[in-house]
């Protein structure tokens, strides 16, 4: 049995801000761009009162609170502080899963401070983030990965939620399915259309029938309904994908294809920098991701084994047409990967012609 420890700060870039500079305290903020085009990375608690959240525009986000103070994010300073707390994961485990500056699962099975407790454990790391770096940390203990995701979240903020073996059908069998990482809107409208609302309504249906339903992800549902998760913490995840989008200053409305591909030749340089950085890595498929005006957004991928611009330019085709004449908005890139072999070619490099 594991004992998995996933910790999670709280409103990790806001709280920053507000440590160090004390006059945001009690004030709502708002890490982003003063830009009207801007969208929300994270706020605090006080402007998540007013529905204030994350990736909503600026503009939006005014709407719903008119006070709110909008700070410029320092990304140079959360990831020096994410090191920080990064070290102090390293004196209880080894087995350490960053998933992004302010959040990992860590496996403390075989930590024996504190007499193998994992609670123990959990409440030690958060007091030594409060202790060192002024920062409240919110953390789930459980059986495994999910379970633990999912209780990280229930005490919010600087809280704790511990998920023993024997408390695992009380936790998760009312549990919403909307909790269950990866179901989204549309999956969930789906699951409420054929009468499954919550962990409980799936547990009394089988799993070939959640299949038949949901294809492969139906199983993911069917087993995280029972408080199920195989999935080992993992040091050293391998990177999956690459990405990079930019929201624009203006909509495109007019010879959108031209203007699509102009964005895209733009990122290009910079996309280059960071995929020079993976050498172990080959590509398997690449993408775009096209949000409209009304904020809703699509992501066109086929599979290739290089960087080809004819395929992107028929990626963006496709996306628009899904838009149906729709004002865009914003426009990323991407490219996903597989380990490469010893026989595999290097990364192709980007070109810069479109």
């Amino acid at each position: 049995m594991r004992k998995i420890i996933h910790i999670d700060m709280d409103c990790y870039f806001a709280a920053v801000e507000m440590r160090d500079n004390p006059a945001l305290n009690n004030i709502p903020i708002a890490i982003a761009g003063r830009s009207a085009r801007s969208v929300v990375s994270t706020c605090n608690y006080l402007a998540r009162e007013y529905g204030v959240r994350s990736a909503m525009s600026v503009t939006q986000a005014l709407k719903l609170c008119p006070h709110l103070e909008l700070v410029p994010g320092r990304m140079s300073v959360y990831k020096e502080i994410s090191a920080h707390i990064r070290e102090i994961f390293s004196r209880y485990t080894n087995l350490i899963e960053p998933l992004s500056l302010d959040e990992a699962y860590l496996d403390v099975t075989d930590c024996q401070l504190y007499q193998g407790s994992a609670t123990l454990i959990a409440e030690k790391i958060r007091f030594d983030i409060f202790k060192e770096l002024n920062l409240t940390a919110s953390a789930g203990v459980a059986p495994n990965k999910f379970l633990a995701k999912i209780a990280s979240d229930e005490n919010k903020p600087n809280g704790q939620c511990v998920v023993s073996p024997n408390k695992v059908t009380d936790f998760i069998e009312h549990m919403p399915l909307k909790k269950i990482p990866g179901v989204g809107p549309k999956t969930l409208e789906k699951l409420k259309a054929h009468g499954f609302f919550t962990c409980a309504d799936v547990r009394a249906s089988t799993i070939d029938k959640m299949v038949q339903l949901m294809g492969k992800f139906g199983a993911v549902i069917y087993t995280r309904s029972f408080g199920e998760d195989n999935r080992k913490v993992e040091p050293s995840r391998i990177r999956k994908s690459l990405a990079i989008e930019t929201t624009l200053a203006e909509d495109i409305s007019k010879n959108q294809l031209d203007g699509c591909l102009d964005v895209i030749q733009t990122l290009l340089p910079k996309f280059n920098q960071r995929l020079e950085k993976i050498s172990d890595l080959a590509i398997v498929r690449q993408g775009v991701k096209i949000k409209f005006s009304d904020f809703s957004q699509t992501t066109v991928e086929q599979k290739s084994d290089s960087f080809d611009t004819g395929l992107i330019k028929h990626l963006v085709e496709q996306a628009l047409q899904r838009g149906e004449g729709k004002r865009v908005r914003l426009i990323g890139l991407t490219l996903g990967f597989k380990p490469k072999q010893a026989a595999d070619e290097h990364v192709s490099q980007l070109s810069f012609s479109l």
